[in-house]
C-alpha cells in the first residue's frame, strides 16, 4: 500500500513537471533582436544576387576581336551602323528622313554584306516592297499607301527547301524620337546576324528572309503589307520578331507561339543568355502594358508561330527623343545579339520547320531561372505537376499535423483545429497583403501623389513592400501574443503558420490551373522547394526538435526567394516608366502596389511568418510600421516629385490644331484653334502649374465632350487616343494655328443606287502623310457598304458609329479614292445623311511649327517632353 502511495506521489509531478515544460517551451522565443538581422539577411541576399545576375551582360566583341572569334557576332560593327541610324533623327513614316534616308542606309549596309558574303556557298535576294493594303486594328480600320520595306533573303545554295525563318524589326520611330533603342538596336542586330550568316563556313537547311520594315510605329502596317502581300512570306513558317521597349539591358522572351512549343525548346537548347517568362507571354496578351508588336501581324494574319523578343530597360527613353546612341550599351547589343545568331543558325537547320503544323501541340510553359540555367515543359505536363504537388502538399502538411499530435500526446481532431484557425488567419493576411499596399495607393492617388517612385524606385520598399509584409503576418502576430496556445510547443505554432500558407498556394495552384492559365508554374515553384524543406524535417526528425527545423526550411527558401524576387522585379523595371504614359484614367499606383504585394506573397510568403518566432513580433511590425512612415515622409518630399530632365522624363502629347467646321449648306459653323491634349499619366497637368505656363480655358474632354461634333470635335489620332477622349483636354488660343500643308477633300459623285434606299458618296482625299476620317450617319441612315475591308460593317456588335479610318503612305502620295453607301429605309435623301471629320496630321520635322507653338512650348520646363504637331480638323455634313 505504502509502495503504491509512492507511486501515484511520482506520478503526480511527472505530470505537473511535463506541463509545466510544455509552458515554458510554448513561450520560448528567439530574442527580439535577432528580427532585424533574419529580415536584413534577404535583403542583402536581393542585393547580393538578384540584381547582379538580373543585369549581367557579355563582354562587347570588336572588331580587332573578330579574327580570334570567328563566327561570333560582332556589337561594334552592330554600334557602327546603328551611330549613322541615330544621326539620321527621327524616322516617321512619310518623312524624308524614313523613306529615303534611312532606306538607302539599308541597301548601303546589305550591298556591303553582299561584297563580303561567301557567294560560292550562299544566294543573297534584296526586294525593296512598296504595299498597300488595309486591315482593322483596335477600333479603327487601317490604309496604308507605298509605306517601304526592306527584305533581303539568304539561302544556301545547295538548299531546295520552300520553308523559311523570317526575321522582324523595324526602321521607323515615333515623331521627335530617334529611336536608336527602339528599334534601331535589333535593326542593326538582324544586319549583323546576316553578315555572319553569310560569311559562314557551314550552310544552312532553310532559307532565312530578313525584313526591315519601315512602318511598325504607324501602327503594324508594314508587316501586314508583307505578310499578306510578298511573294515570300507564303512560304515563312516562322518568325523571330525583335522589339524594344526601351534601351539595353538583357532581351526577354515575352511571346511565343501559339501552340508550337518546339520553338521554345530550340530556344531553350540554343539561347546562349536565356531570359524568359510564361507570366510575361500572359499578362503582355491580357493587354495591361500600353504596348503592341508586330509579332501580332504576323501570328493573326499570316498564322505562323514564332518568338517575340524585345529589350526593356530603361523604359523612360522610350518613344523620346532621349532615345538615343548614346544610351544603348554595347553589350546590350552583344547580349541580344548572341542569342539571336545562336537562335537563327538553330532554327535555319530545324527539322520541324519544314512542317510547323505537325509539330503544333498546345503551349509551352518556360522561364529561366535568374538567366543561369532554362525550364520548359508542355502545358499538358503543367498540369499534371501542378495538381500533383498541390496533393502532395495536402498528404505532407497532414503527415506533419499527424507527427505533432503525437509528440504532444494531443489529439489530431484539436491539432487540426488549431491549424484551421492558423490557415483562416493566413487567409485574412495574404488578402491584407494585397489590400494595404492597395488602400496606399488608394491614398496617395486621394492626394495627388502618384508616381513618387517613377524616379526613386526604391521608394515602393518602405510604401507597398513594408505594408504587403504587415499585412501578411499581422493576424497571426496578433493571435500569438494576445491569444498564446501554451498547450502546444511555439515552434509546432510556427510551423503551422508555414502549413497554412502552403495550403493557400496549393489551393491557388488548382484554382489557376483549372482556368486554364500557365502562370500557377509560380505555385509549383514555390511549393516544390517547400515541400522538400518539409519531408527533410520529417525524416531528420528535424521536425520536433525546437526551431531546428527552420535552418533546412530557410536554406532552401534562398531558391525561390532569389527566383520570385528576380521574377517580380521584371515586372517593376518594365512597368515603372510605363506608368508614366498610362494616361489619366486610371491610378497607376494601384498596378505597381499590386506586384510589390502578389511578389511579397511568393518570395517572402514562407519566411515573413517566422517574425511570430521572436519575442516581441508586434515591435518588429511596428518598425517596419515606422519605415512605411519614413518613406511616406521621404515621398512626398521633392525626393518623390516624379520627374527628372532626359532620364526620367513627363511625357505631354498635344496637337496644334484648327478645327474649321461645315454644316450641311456649306456655311462654317465653327472655326477656332487650341491644343488638344492627350494626357499622358494621372497627374495630367497638375505638375506645371507653379510654371507660369498660361491653361486659361483649359477644359477636359470627360466633361466637355461635344456632342454635335464628331468624335467630340477632336481630332484623336489612332484608336487608342479616341478610346480615351476621357482622358483628353481642350486648350484654346487666340491666335490661329498656321498649318504647314494643304488637306483636301473632294465630293466627286453622289449618286441614289439602282435599289432607291441607298445613296454612295465618292470622295477624293489628299494631304499630309498621316490622315483620318471619322464617319457617322444621321436621321436614321447607315452604312451599306463602303470602299474599305467591311470588317466594322458586319461586326455590328463589336463595331460602331462613329468610324475611325486612318491612312497613311510613305513613297506614294497618290491622292486616295473611296465610296461609301449609306441606306435609308425610307429612300429619302433630302436631307442630311452623315457627318464627315477629315483629319490632317502634319507630323514629321518636314512640315514647320508657327512661331506660338515654338513660343508656348519654350514655357514648358526641363523635365517635360513634348511629343506635339499640328493638325487640322474638317467637318462636312452630306
Amino acid at each position: 500500500m505504502e509502495s503504491a502511495g509512492v507511486d501515484k506521489e511520482n506520478y503526480s509531478d511527472t505530470v505537473l513537471y511535463n506541463v509545466l515544460s510544455k509552458k515554458r517551451e510554448s513561450r520560448r522565443r528567439i530574442q527580439w533582436y535577432y528580427a532585424p538581422s533574419f529580415l536584413l539577411l534577404w535583403v542583402v541576399l536581393f542585393y547580393a544576387i538578384v540584381l547582379p545576375l538580373f543585369g549581367r551582360l557579355p563582354d562587347r566583341i570588336t572588331i580587332a576581336d573578330e579574327p580570334l572569334k570567328p563566327g561570333e557576332f560582332v556589337a561594334e560593327r552592330a554600334q557602327r551602323v546603328l551611330e549613322q541610324l541615330d544621326r539620321i533623327g527621327p524616322k516617321v513614316v512619310g518623312s524624308n528622313a524614313n523613306e529615303v534616308e534611312t532606306v538607302n542606309l539599308l541597301l548601303s549596309e546589305v550591298s556591303k554584306i553582299r561584297n563580303e558574303m561567301r557567294g560560292d556557298i550562299y544566294d543573297l535576294e534584296v526586294e525593296l516592297q512598296q504595299p498597300n493594303g488595309m486591315f482593322v486594328l483596335g477600333t479603327m480600320t487601317s490604309l496604308y499607301q507605298g509605306i517601304q520595306n526592306v527584305v533581303v533573303k539568304l539561302s544556301s545554295k545547295s538548299s531546295n527547301s520552300s520553308s523559311y525563318l523570317l526575321l522582324n524589326s523595324h526602321f521607323d520611330s515615333k515623331p521627335g524620337s530617334p529611336g536608336a533603342g527602339d528599334d534601331g538596336t535589333m535593326v542593326v542586330v538582324m544586319l549583323e546576324v546576316l553578315r555572319q550568316m553569310s560569311i559562314s563556313e557551314t550552310a544552312f537547311e532553310h532559307p532565312i528572309v530578313f525584313l526591315f520594315n519601315g512602318a511598325e510605329e504607324n501602327p503594324l502596317q508594314a508587316s501586314h503589307g508583307f505578310i499578306t502581300q510578298h511573294k515570300w512570306a507564303f512560304n515563312c513558317k516562322a518568325v523571330i520578331n525583335l522589339e524594344v521597349g526601351g534601351s539595353g539591358g538583357r532581351d526577354i522572351l515575352f511571346q511565343s507561339g501559339p501552340n508550337n512549343p518546339w520553338l521554345i525548346k530550340y530556344y531553350k537548347k540554343y539561347s546562349k543568355h536565356p531570359f524568359a517568362s510564361t507570366l510575361a507571354e500572359e499578362i503582355f496578351q491580357f493587354g495591361i502594358l500600353p504596348s503592341d508588336t508586330d509579332f501580332r501581324i504576323f501570328r493573326d494574319f499570316g498564322h505562323i508561330p514564332g518568338l517575340d523578343i524585345a529589350q526593356f530597360s530603361n523604359g523612360y527613353v522610350y518613344h523620346t527623343a532621349f532615345d538615343s546612341f548614346d544610351v544603348v550599351p554595347g553589350r546590350s547589343i552583344q547580349s541580344t545579339g548572341e542569342n539571336i545568331l545562336s537562335l537563327v543558325r538553330a532554327l535555319s537547320n530545324a527539322q520541324e520547320l519544314a512542317n510547323t503544323e505537325e509539330n503544333s501541340g498546345g503551349h509551352a510553359v518556360f522561364f529561366d531561372f535568374l538567366g543561369l540555367f532554362f525550364v520548359y515543359y508542355t502545358e499538358a505536363t503543367g498540369f499534371i505537376l501542378n495538381c500533383s504537388l498541390a496533393g502532395i502538399s495536402f498528404i505532407l502538411v497532414g503527415f506533419s499535423l499527424r507527427r505533432m499530435a503525437i509528440k504532444s500526446e494531443l489529439s489530431l481532431g484539436r491539432i487540426w483545429i488549431w491549424f484551421l484557425i492558423i490557415l483562416g488567419l493566413h487567409l485574412v493576411g495574404c488578402l491584407l497583403c494585397i489590400a494595404l499596399p492597395l488602400l496606399m495607393a488608394v491614398l496617395y492617388d486621394v492626394t495627388d501623389r502618384t508616381l513618387t517612385y517613377y524616379s526613386n524606385n526604391w521608394l515602393v520598399i518602405g510604401l507597398y513592400i513594408c505594408p504587403a509584409i504587415i499585412g501578411l503576418v499581422l493576424p497571426s502576430t496578433l493571435y500569438h501574443t494576445f491569444k498564446p496556445n501554451d498547450k502546444l510547443k511555439h515552434s509546432y505554432q510556427i510551423q503551422m503558420g508555414l502549413h497554412a500558407h502552403c495550403m493557400v498556394v496549393a489551393l491557388l495552384a488548382i484554382i489557376l490551373t483549372s482556368l486554364g492559365l500557365r502562370i500557377p508554374y509560380m505555385c509549383m515553384v514555390s511549393l516544390f522547394f517547400y515541400l522538400a524543406s518539409v519531408l527533410i524535417n520529417l525524416i531528420s526528425s528535424l521536425h520536433d526538435k525546437g526551431y531546428s527545423w527552420v535552418v533546412p526550411s530557410q536554406v532552401i527558401q534562398i531558391m525561390p526567394f532569389v527566383y520570385f524576387c528576380y521574377l517580380f522585379y521584371i515586372f517593376l523595371v518594365i512597368f515603372f516608366p510605363a506608368m508614366g504614359r498610362n494616361r489619366d484614367s486610371a491610378n497607376p499606383d494601384m498596378l505597381i502596389a499590386l506586384i510589390c504585394a502578389i511578389g511579397t506573397i511568393f518570395a517572402l510568403g514562407f519566411v515573413v511568418p517566422l517574425i511570430n518566432m521572436f519575442r516581441w513580433s508586434t515591435i518588429v511590425l511596428f518598425c517596419l510600421g515606422m519605415v512605411t512612415f519614413i518613406f511616406s515622409m521621404i515621398s512626398v518630399s521633392q525626393v518623390g516629385f516624379p520627374y527628372r530632365t532626359k532620364t526620367s522624363v513627363m511625357r505631354v502629347n498635344f496637337l496644334e490644331t484648327r478645327r474649321v467646321f461645315y454644316d450641311y449648306e456649306g456655311g462654317t459653323v465653327l472655326d477656332d484653334s487650341g491644343y488638344y491634349i492627350d494626357y499622358q499619366d494621372r497627374r495630367a497637368f497638375r505638375p506645371l502649374e507653379a510654371y507660369g505656363i498660361n491653361f486659361t480655358g483649359l477644359t477636359s474632354m470627360a466633361t466637355d465632350c461635344n456632342q454635335d461634333y464628331v468624335m467630340c470635335g477632336m481630332p484623336c489620332f489612332w484608336s487608342s487616343w479616341c478610346r480615351s477622349l476621357a482622358s483628353a483636354a481642350w486648350l484654346p488660343r487666340e491666335s490661329e494655328v498656321i498649318i504647314p500643308g494643304s488637306l483636301d477633300l473632294k465630293l466627286i459623285s453622289a449618286n441614289v443606287l439602282e435599289t432607291g434606299k441607298a445613296k454612295r458618296f465618292e470622295f477624293e482625299l489628299s494631304g499630309p502623310p498621316h490622315m483620318g476620317l471619322y464617319i457617322r450617319p444621321l436621321s436614321g441612315a447607315s452604312v451599306e457598304d463602303w470602299s474599305f475591308v467591311r470588317t466594322m460593317l458586319d461586326q455590328p456588335e463589336k463595331y460602331s458609329a462613329p468610324y475611325q479610318i486612318y491612312f497613311s503612305y510613305g513613297i506614294d502620295s497618290t491622292p486616295f479614292k473611296f465610296h461609301i453607301d449609306f441606306a435609308n429605309p425610307n429612300g429619302d435623301f433630302g436631307n442630311a445623311t452623315f457627318e464627315l471629320g477629315v483629319v490632317g496630321h502634319y507630323i514629321n520635322k518636314d512640315f514647320q511649327r508657327d512661331a506660338d507653338t515654338i513660343q508656348f512650348i519654350e514655357k514648358f520646363p526641363d523635365f517635360v517632353y513634348i511629343m506635339e504637331w499640328p493638325s487640322l480638323f474638317k467637318r462636312y455634313i452630306f
